[in-house]
């Protein structure tokens, strides 16, 4: 079921288009049409200013077409330097045994790359439209509209993925790949598949005390998964616990919104804080209590079990008795041991 349709991309393009952000707040997706119009600009501006001196300075031929190449060339030149620069010093720092400078999880290159050629696409379309402008030319409208058309579907994709994560309401940004923290070589390759294969039904255990970067770590887990276009949540578990009694179809804090129940992964955060507080603040038993109200009890565990989530806990070693464990919670909800996967972030 897509919650995110061509319907809700309109009503968020007007919501985005129309009225003053000063008092309506900033959306990812206004954020970036507005780092694509600076791209488009950054083509337009320096090609009309290079067109006035080279048609006023030189007596090179059709200046206007070689001023739109030149800076749409010198664009290219410098993305080029800004993807190709982190993979080249990576692979010298590798060669030197530098691993400082490693990533803990490596980069969606084949994201990256499509993210850098879409926004070639605005410098270019900045540049020829300077050019039109200046004097118009068949070749430069044939360029022009050729990236227009191509412009197409990386605006549809770019503008729905912000969508997607801004419907997921993280407390932050962060891509895996930006997260910096020390974890065991067998739970990274867990964190791995758990993105890059994930299946139904799947729940993921954060441990860790506070400082170890478990939140984060949830956060640019789902991260990766909006970017895929899957709809993600982050709750914290308090708040959880008051949703276990309503039934929302939809949520409507923007165009495309779902409810909780909806998620493909919901990310439970601050269960408990761990470190030095060793008993559960929020227990296993008063959460499964709320859980199994008798209005809502059986819907609520049936999306529960199904749903890819991942729960942010405390210390993984409890005094508390077996019947007080999470793991006896998830025994109740049905949810097989198979189905629990563990990381401790306090284990290097």
């Amino acid at each position: 079921m897509r919650f995110i349709t061509r319907k809700d991309i309109i009503q968020q393009l007007k919501n985005d288009l129309i009225g003053k952000d000063a008092y309506r707040g900033v959306t990812l997706t206004y954020s970036w049409m507005a780092n694509q119009f600076g791209h488009f600009s950054l083509g337009f501006i320096p090609t009309s200013i290079l067109y006035t001196f080279l048609q006023s300075k030189t007596e090179i031929a059709r200046p206007e077409i070689w001023a739109a190449f030149i800076i749409w060339g010198c664009w290219i030149l410098f993305e080029l330097y800004n993807f190709l620069g982190p993979l080249l010093f990576n692979a010298n720092a590798k060669n030197q045994e530098i691993q400082k400078t490693d990533y803990t999880f490596y980069p969606e290159w084949g994201n990256i790359t499509f993210d850098t050629l879409t926004d070639l696409c605005f410098f270019g379309l900045g540049a020829f439209a300077s050019s039109l402008l200046c004097v118009y030319t068949p070749i430069a409208m044939l360029i022009f509209l050729s990236l227009c058309i191509l412009s197409i579907y990386p605006s549809y994709y770019w503008y729905s993925t912000k969508m997607h994560l801004q419907n997921a309401g993280y407390p932050f940004q962060l891509r895996l790949s930006q997260w910096k923290f020390k974890i065991q070589e067998n739970h990274k390759s867990l964190i791995t598949d758990f993105v890059k294969n994930p299946q139904s039904g799947k729940h993921l255990l954060l441990f860790g005390s506070k400082g170890s970067g478990k939140t984060s770590l949830s956060v640019a887990i789902a991260t990766e998964l909006s970017i895929k276009n899957n709809r993600c949540s982050y709750v914290t578990a308090t708040k959880l616990l008051s949703m276990f009694f309503e039934k929302a179809e939809r949520v409507a804090i923007s165009p495309g919104s779902w409810a909780w129940h909806d998620s493909s992964l919901l990310i439970i955060d601050d269960i408990n804080p761990g470190g030095l507080i060793k008993k559960d603040i929020i227990r296993a038993p008063l959460f499964y209590e709320l859980l199994d109200n008798p209005e809502y009890g059986p819907f609520n565990k049936e999306h529960l079990k199904k749903m890819n989530t991942i729960w942010v806990m405390g210390n993984e070693e409890s005094s508390e008795t077996q019947e007080e464990r999470w793991e006896n919670l998830f025994k109740q909800i049905g949810i097989d041991d198979s189905n629990v996967l563990r990381v401790n972030l306090d284990h290097h």
